[in-house]
């Protein structure tokens, strides 16, 4: 037996492990190659299990060994795990779960599971490096669950997603966490922390994520954007108009992109008659509109787009101007 960093490794009974009902399989997973490479060069990398013997990383590796009809095998014991996390790893039935995570409690679960899966792949990609030149034309040994792992946010942030809530998606969990970080951060300005704590509280009270997420960030540039010295009392209005701003500017570009998408789907230029009744729906458009509230209440992105469609409009009339010169001419 020897322990490293929190982790003691160990021979197990394979029978004595058990799988949590989140570990999904496939029936027709083939289990051959593995299998072949278990038998040539071992287990090159070690199940990972709870103190309790609940799997958590090495499916595939513990199915293999089980049709081999290994009695034992070697497994890391991952100790300190939080009981809350022991407990959502060891349940059997999905059915059992009385009363689901709150957000704010399945984005703590998620971080946690998350900081192990990733520990656990680092291990796999060292223990990976010995051995590798004997693995056979089949494939790296331990294939697709024990090979060499993508680290960081992808492979690791879908397991970890999939284990707490059953569903691949990771971001609304990930926008809980950063909340959560930039709340406990001192180096941000109170202020800053006080948002992300009111919005963390909503988000307890059952409030939408993505929102309260996008609040926080126009916090934060806006905060960017102050001056140290000083008073940051209006930092949340601040927000709030940074926040409508963005969300101007989204729409805005959701608008251009889906006359882009039109004008694409077309596959060809619209007629001169097109253009005629464009401009006669134009005719007098200037009369309906009050030039001091346009001046003073568009916005920044809104009058950006204003200009440059005068530009390109002057732009065409001089070209078409050009071509109207040759044909009289």
């Amino acid at each position: 037996m020897s322990e490293t960093n929190g982790h003691i490794e160990l021979e197990r009974a394979v029978d004595s492990i058990s799988v949590g009902v989140r570990h999904r399989t496939d029936p027709n997973d083939d289990f051959g190659p593995l299998m072949r490479s278990i038998e040539r060069l071992g287990l090159l990398q070690p199940v990972t299990i709870t103190p309790d013997g609940v799997l958590i990383c090495g499916y595939r590796r513990l199915q293999a060994v089980k049709r081999l009809r290994w009695r034992t095998l070697r497994v890391w014991v991952r100790v300190g795990i939080s009981d809350h996390l022991a407990r959502l790893l060891a349940e059997q039935d999905e059915n059992a779960m009385h009363k689901p995570l709150s957000p704010l409690d399945a984005a703590k679960l998620y971080g946690e599971l998350k900081d192990l899966l990733t520990e656990d792949a680092a291990r796999r990609q060292r223990a990976t490096r010995f051995g590798a030149d004997e693995a056979d034309a089949e494939g790296p040994a331990g294939g697709p669950d024990s090979g060499p792992p993508q680290l960081g946010l992808g492979k690791t942030a879908r397991q970890a997603a999939l284990l707490v809530t059953q569903t691949a998606s990771h971001t609304r969990l990930e926008q809980i966490c950063e909340m959560e970080q930039i709340a406990a951060d001192r180096d941000q300005p109170a202020v800053v922390r006080k948002v992300a704590e009111s919005e963390l509280d909503l988000i307890r009270q059952g409030g939408a994520v993505d929102p309260s997420y996008q609040r926080v960030k126009a916090a934060l540039r806006v905060a960017a954007t102050q001056n140290p010295d000083d008073a940051p009392e209006d930092l949340e209005a601040l927000a709030e108009a940074a926040l409508a701003r963005a969300k101007e500017d989204r729409a805005r570009r959701i608008r251009e992109n889906r006359l882009k998408r039109a004008a694409a789907a077309e596959g060809a230029r619209r007629s001169v008659r097109s253009f005629v009744l464009m401009w006669s729906d134009l005719q007098g458009w200037t009369e309906h509109y009050d030039v001091a509230e346009v001046g003073q209440q568009l916005s920044d992105a809104d009058w950006v787009m204003f200009e440059r469609l005068v530009q390109e409009t002057c732009a065409f009339a001089d070209s078409a101007r050009s071509e109207r010169g040759l044909k009289s001419a």
